[in-house]
This record gives structure tokens, sequence and C-alpha cells, in this order.
């Protein structure tokens, strides 16, 4: 099949592309790109206004399957996915039961097979992830994992993350840390600091966060491997990963678009949707992520998509489970806060939302050129637009951001052979 998208911008820095033209696919690979094609073809879209760019890729991503099909499934993920520009899904291991055996990376495989959206798992650290004992690291690998994580939880120890990075050294693959001492956590729900205490709330501490950091990279130092550090929401966190990024580890980290969209003012209205792991922090702590990404010290920009069910997330703030989902307003969030406020450019958010984390997690490119695969995600980057969790296409609907005005949006994807492109999924072979 022939599809001839006409007049869109093509924004790609993998290949210093940033023009007006039109673009030729050809049974789900791009053939032709030109200001003028003539060719004949079996569809026509006029994308005046719109830019594509290489598909977005979220590499932090929580799809619940196996365990919680009542909050998401793989299928309404990939949908979630679609719907919010993401071409690519890594989903963490904290499933029921875990990720922690190929048996089970296959299921997860097997749960996206014939998807637009391409879904890689991320295998657990530890044994059902309890901490108490590395998992078959090497028998995920070769069933296809892209990183190990024990996400929800840090990993337990400093023995176990030795073991962990000096098998990633082999693999070529991140150990994904959430970095959380759970010593200085225990009942904490909201960040520390003196509106934990007008709200009385338990605290939970950035120290937390910083201490569990150090210890990675010194670990790192020793063994060598490949770290990332997942969600990063604090100043001092950030201070030490640039640091270790000078001192030359193999080190990336990535933060949400939650943690620069707000601060831990946002709690104050006791929406359990507000509760996250790590918690919303100070102004201090946003201005200092947004540095970090300016910097280029913060490699990506993930959602760390987090669906819950609405009797959980009903239950009082201290016993409500912690996340957001993210999958469909991370994009509107990242260009309404960051491109449209000039902290970042077009090209930027496009290594922090797909060449960074294809590159880092191995995943496959995205890049726009002739003979390549169509592997792309239209944006209307003026678009304004409302919020509404009640058309979401998640399972899930725990987000703090409806009613919230945007600008910017992905209106389509294009990946494997398939167009998803107002409310409709094409079929291009």
């Amino acid at each position: 099949m022939k599809v001839l998208i006409k007049n869109a911008f093509l924004v790609d820095p993998q290949v210093n592309l940033n023009t007006q033209s039109d673009l030729l696919i050809e049974d789900g690979k791009i053939s032709k790109i030109d200001t003028s094609i003539k060719d004949k073809v079996d569809e026509v879209f006029d994308f005046k206004n719109l830019v594509i760019v290489p598909g977005l890729a979220d590499v932090h991503v929580h799809l619940r399957e196996p365990g919680r099909e009542d909050e998401e499934t793989v299928q309404t993920g990939i949908a979630a996915g679609m719907n919010g520009g993401f071409t690519a899904l890594c989903c963490m291991p904290n499933t029921e039961p875990a990720i922690d055996c190929a048996e089970v990376v296959t299921f997860v495989k097997d749960r996206a097979a014939n998807s637009l959206v391409d879904v890689y798992p991320i295998g657990a650290v530890t044994k059902k992830r309890e901490g108490k004992e590395l998992a078959l690291l090497g028998e995920m690998y070769e069933a296809g994992v892209v990183g190990f994580s024990d996400d929800g939880d840090p990993v337990s120890t400093s023995k176990i993350m030795k073991y962990a990075l000096e098998y990633s050294s082999m693999f070529d693959l991140p150990i994904i840390e959430h970095c959380e001492d759970k010593s200085l956590t225990e009942n904490g729900v909201m960040n520390e600091s003196v509106n934990s205490t007008k709200f009385g709330l338990p605290p939970h501490p950035s120290l937390a966060e910083v201490i569990i950091a150090l210890r990675d990279i010194a670990i790192l130092k020793y063994t060598g491997g490949k770290l990332h550090l997942a969600h990063i929401s604090a100043k001092e966190t950030v201070d030490v990963l640039r640091q270790a990024k000078k001192d030359g580890l193999n080190i990336t980290g990535e933060i949400t678009p939650h943690h620069f969209s707000l601060t831990d003012e946002a709690v104050a209205s006791y929406d359990t949707n507000t509760k996250v792991n790590p918690p919303l922090r100070t102004e201090e702590d946003v201005d200092a992520l947004i540095s970090a990404l300016k910097d280029g010290t913060i490699d990506i920009i993930a959602s760390d998509h987090a669906p819950h069910s609405i009797e959980e997330k009903e239950w009082e703030y201290i016993y409500a489970p912690f996340g957001m989902i993210g999958l469909e307003t991370s994009v509107g969030l990242t260009l309404t806060k960051l491109y449209h406020n000039k902290i970042l450019s077009l090209d930027e958010i496009i290594f922090k939302m797909s060449i960074n984390p294809r590159k880092i997690f191995k995943l496959r490119d995205a890049i726009i050129k002739p003979d390549s695969l169509a592997n792309l995600t239209i944006l209307d980057l003026d678009k304004e637009w409302i919020v509404d969790k009640f058309s979401f296409k998640s399972k899930s609907i725990n987000t703090p951001f409806h009613g919230w005005k945007l600008k910017g949006k992905s209106v389509g994807v294009i990946n494997n052979s398939k167009f998803f492109f107002e409310d409709n999924l094409i079929d291009l072979i």
C-alpha cells in the first residue's frame, strides 16, 4: 500500500532534517522524501501545520499485566501509548507474578505481538522482586528484556546491586534504579517540607533518594556496568548524577512530566492522584530538574505511567497507592511546559523522548530517511486542548491533570506498517 503525506514539517536531528516536505510510505517503509511527490498512491493525507518526528519511546511504563488487568492490560496500555504519541513502551516488572523469568517475558511479548506499538519488557533484578536473591538475568536477557529493575522498590542491598551491575556489563543493558532508602520513607506519603507539616502528612524525604543514588554510583565506580536512575525528583540527586557523568561513569537519568509540572503545593488538595513515588518536591527541586534537562544531565523524559483502580484511589491519602497515569498527557505537558516556554527546542525534546531512550535501552531505531521503516509520531505543536480523563484509552483515570489546558498534542503515530490517526487504525500493507 502506498500512502502519501503532503505538506508536513519533518524534523529529525539524527539526519539534520528540518523542512516542510512530502513523505511517501510504501508497505510501511519510507520510500521518498521530496517537496512535491506526484506518485500514484492509495491514500493521501494533507498534514499542513503538522510536524512529523521520529517515533517517541516511553521507557518507564506500568502495564499491570499479568495480575492487575482491572487497572491496565498490555493492549489498553498500547492503546494509551498510541493515543499519547508513542511507538515504543518499556514495561516495568512489578506485575503479579513479577517479570522475573523467561516465561513471563515471553507472555508479555506475546500479548503485544502484531501491535503498532513495540513493547519491551524490563526484567526484575531479584526473584519475585523480593530483594533476596538475584533473578535469572541471563535467561531473561535471552528472552528479550531491555533492562533490569526492581522498580517500586530499590535494589535491596549493595551486594545484589554489585552482582546486577556486573551482569549489566556482560549484557550491555542498564540496571534501572528506583532510588529510595526505605528506612527513611516508612509510611511517608509526601515530600518532607514545611508543607508536609502543614498538611499533616507523613514525610518522604529527598534524602532517601540521594542516599541510594550515592550508594549505586559508588558500586558503579567499582564494578563498571550501566546504571540508569529512574524518575529523579530531587536537586541533590541531580547534583550527584551530574558529577558522576563528569567522572566518566556509564550512568543516565530520567525525569517525569509530573515532576517538572507540579510541586508539593499540589498535595494541598489531598487529591490522591498527586500521591506519587518519588513524591512531588519543591519549586527549587523543579528548577534543578529543568536545568538538568537543559544542560544534558537528564537524558530522558518518561511518564512512569502507573494505573490504579478508582476504588483504591478513593482511599484516604495516607492509604491510597502511589502513582498516576501519564501516557496520554506526557507529550502535552512536555510541549506546554518546556517547548512553548522556550526551555527546550523541539530537537532537544526529540532527543529526550526518542533518540536517547532508544539508544540507552537498545530499542529499534526510529529515523526519518528513505529505506527506513516508518516509525513516526505526528504532532500538532499549537493545538490547544483540555485534558479529559474520561476520553483516555487507558483503562484507568488516575490523573491530577484532568481539566488542564495544554498546548501541543500528538495526533497520530505510524509503526509496524500500521497508522493510528483520528482514532482510526489503518493497515499500511
